[in-house]
């Protein structure tokens, strides 16, 4: 049998199948057995597609200097696109911050593997944007410049990031596999104390680091006031109930590489087949209801008192996205997001 039956195909069958592609970029590399980055990667010969420089320090710390973007942020089961500038920049060696006028971003450089700078061409005009991917090729964020800015500056910033000697290949390494839950029963006391004991949120995954678990299996063994179980449907619920409320509230969107958070109430919730969509001036979501496989309802306790979020998983045990109620010194929806939260339906207990 030859090998060849499950090679890659080259980079000039890439380019022509590009050329010719009426689907996303996401779903053509999908259907043709490469990643995004690799697809991108075989088109950088061509003036549209330039190889740069992927650390969060030498892009994300320039784009402020563009204005107003478009901020894409996605995993398999949800994409966040917020609309806003990339200010408040702050580099860390573990994370990096955007803290800019409707961009909220925490990035974590060690998965910023691959970037390009693309230009492409669409019905209403050419499309700039910086594109960032990880190790195994995947879209980690990206930043679209409005259709109708001057590009001068992006342009610009494309040329100082592109790299000396780009290719049109790439290797990529094969996708990290999902964890799932991990559970550990007889450490649910332990637990339980570490909870007790927390006075932020980020302290929550060093606890689970400690007792060698992590977050799914955490909340399947820590039991009520800590986490409970939700219908699968409460997240959808949730959305229609917050958006018909106006509580405001904070999405958490994310993947390994970049987590986006969107702040603020939301309009109306437009299903179409399976996707759940937000379509609001400045924020669209779209999310894939099917893919929720369990919902928790989690209170945490901080030094201003409880973090309530609502969290939502794949059947493979993946973080989808998370929810809290908004809190800011100038405003504070606990008590509201706290009430529609006690009203979502509890998951069905298997032969009650």
């Amino acid at each position: 049998m030859s090998a060849n039956l499950t090679a890659p195909p080259s980079a000039a069958a890439l380019r022509v199948a590009a050329a010719e592609a009426t689907l996303r970029p996401r779903d053509l590399a999908a259907s043709l057995g490469v990643s995004e980055a690799q697809l991108l990667a075989a088109q950088s010969d061509g003036g549209d597609v330039t190889p740069i420089a992927a650390h969060p320090d030498a892009l994300v710390a320039e784009l402020s200097s563009l204005g107003e973007m478009m901020a894409l942020t996605r995993n398999e089961s949800i994409v966040s696109e917020v609309h806003g500038t990339y200010d408040g920049y702050a580099s860390g060696g573990h994370a990096c911050l955007v803290l800019g006028a409707g961009i909220d971003l925490r990035l974590f450089p060690k998965h910023w593997c691959h970037a390009f700078a693309v230009e492409a061409e669409t019905a209403q005009g050419v499309r700039r944007s910086f594109q960032v991917f990880d190790a195994a090729g995947d879209a980690v964020h990206k930043a679209y410049l409005p259709l109708d800015a001057d590009p001068a500056g992006w342009q610009a910033l494309r040329d100082r990031l592109a790299l000396t000697e780009p290719s049109d290949t790439l290797e990529v390494a094969p996708r990290a596999p999902a964890e799932g839950a991990i559970v550990a029963p007889e450490k649910a006391a332990a637990l339980r104390k570490g909870w007790d004991d927390l006075g932020d949120t980020h302290q929550f995954l060093a606890l689970t680091r400690k007792l060698r678990i992590n977050r799914l299996g955490a909340y399947r063994i820590a039991g009520a006031p800590y986490a409970r179980a939700l219908a699968p449907e409460a997240l959808s619920e949730a959305l229609h109930r917050v958006a018909g409320t106006g509580v405001s509230t904070m999405i958490f969107v994310g993947n390994p590489g970049c987590i986006q958070i969107h702040s603020g109430p939301i309009g109306p919730i437009r299903p179409m087949g399976p996707w759940l969509n937000v379509l609001d001036p400045g924020f669209d979501m779209h999310l894939r209801g099917d893919h929720v496989a369990e919902v928790w309802a989690v209170s945490k306790p901080t030094r201003r008192g409880p973090a309530l979020s609502l969290e939502a998983f794949d059947a493979d045990g993946r973080l989808i996205a998370q929810i809290f109620g908004h809190r800011a010194a100038e405003r504070d929806e606990t008590g509201p997001w706290a009430e529609l939260l006690d009203a979502l339906p509890d998951r069905a207990v298997e032969g009650a």
